[in-house]
């Protein structure tokens, strides 16, 4: 903390308020939930009052301090916003309100967000005790210059916390353009085609499989591929669960990955049609009843082409506008619906040359992702390391 200012204990500029309500069963109420990590305080839901159990309650009041009894030492605490005015909270958290003579709630808001007040959440009682009590609240101390000084220090700290959230959303932008310009290659190649070549049915391309209903239990080492697994990017084995050696052993063979297959989630609004290729590593492993694998003949498509369709704006619409049970959320992808979509198959050399058109600029895709990867953390510790600065009074 900044050696030039004063250091002030918080019970200076706070002052705890203990107010409680009634409930009323008839009204409906606001409750918080105070993010860890010191991330602010977002409207949790709505409730009517019968529902709440406790009846005594404390109502939030815009800009004060909010301390959550349990959660404080893992950065449960935050300023009360404006939305949540009327809000309420049981007992287990501590509200406090701000001296505006002395102290500007924007500086306090970026001063509990540092080190050097989390340093003294954690460091207060017993670490077999995770609870504070509001006295540990108030010993707690902050440098505390003038309020002219305060306000000059929020304004360079908001005017540069502007460009880091230009600078993230540049980046945003910068990966949805990438996936967006990579969709619209996908479907220009495949219009492209269309009028080119034979259009052929994926029933007729190989063999397709639906999974079987597993009999899970945990412990067996043996892993079965569900929706979670199914990645646009490839298969995540460590969303896999483990199921029984006996319903295992006696799967036929088909219901094994192959090296090739592409695996497609059959069920589910925004996960149906995820689809991605099996690996070399990621084969021999079964896959359960809300999954499908088309099995391509090699003769006749090459895998990584029927995965690049499926994957497109237009084979995205064709599983769209062939799943069944449009009217519900239990939305279905079933082997004939999946088989019956048609695709433009050209002969085997010209889809290597178009796969590979497609991989080289997959390539270029994947290096902007990876240097954004790369630079992410420099970004995200610039505002730490601005506050950190701030309240040194190094600006």
């Amino acid at each position: 903390m900044s050696a030039k200012w004063p250091k002030v204990k918080l019970g200076k500029v706070l002052r705890q308020r203990k107010e409680f309500v009634i409930i009323d069963d008839l009204a409906t109420y606001k409750r918080p939930r105070v993010q860890l990590h010191a991330q602010g305080i977002v409207l949790r839901d709505k409730v009517p009052g019968a529902l709440i159990k406790t009846k005594q309650q404390q109502v939030c009041r815009p800009g004060e301090f909010l301390v959550a009894e349990i959660d404080a030492k893992v950065g449960g605490f935050g300023i009360v916003p404006g939305s949540l005015d009327g809000a309420i909270v049981s007992s287990h958290y501590f509200l406090f309100g701000i001296d505006e003579s002395k102290l500007d709630g924007r500086y306090l808001d970026f001063f509990i967000r540092t080190p050097a007040f989390s340093d003294q959440v954690n460091a207060q009682g017993s670490t077999n005790y995770a609870a504070i009590r509001p006295a540990d609240v108030l010993g707690y101390e902050m440098p505390l210059p003038q309020l002219p000084e305060q306000r000059r220090v929020v304004a360079r700290i908001e005017e540069l916390a502007v460009q880091i959230n230009e600078a993230r959303s540049l980046r945003k932008q910068a990966r949805e353009m990438a996936g967006v310009f990579l969709n619209s290659k996908l479907a220009s190649i495949f219009k492209s085609i269309i009028a080119k070549h034979q259009i052929q049915m994926i029933s007729s391309l190989g063999s397709i499989y639906r999974g079987r209903l597993p009999n899970y239990i945990e412990g067996s080492g043996i892993r079965v591929i569900n929706q979670k697994c199914v990645r646009w990017e490839g298969i995540d084995l460590s969303h896999a669960k483990e199921v029984t050696p006996v319903w295992d052993e006696k799967l036929p063979t088909w219901a094994f990955t192959q090296t090739g297959d592409i695996v497609i989630n059959s069920t589910g609004e925004g996960t149906i049609g995820r689809c991605c290729i099996v690996m070399s590593d990621q084969a021999g492993h079964p896959f359960d009843s809300h999954v499908l694998i088309v099995r391509p003949n090699p003769n006749l498509v090459c895998s990584s082409f029927l995965s690049s369709f499926l994957k497109s704006p237009l084979g995205q619409q064709a599983i769209e506008n062939s799943k069944g049970a449009k009217t519900t959320k239990q939305t279905e992808l079933g082997t004939t619906k999946l088989g019956a979509i048609s695709l433009p198959i050209p002969p085997l050399p010209e889809q290597r040359r178009i796969m590979a058109e497609l991989e080289a600029l997959m390539a270029e895709v994947n290096e902007v992702k990876r240097l954004q990867a790369e630079t992410n953390p420099e970004l995200e510790a610039l505002l730490p390391s601005i506050l950190d600065k701030a309240f040194k009074g190094e600006f």
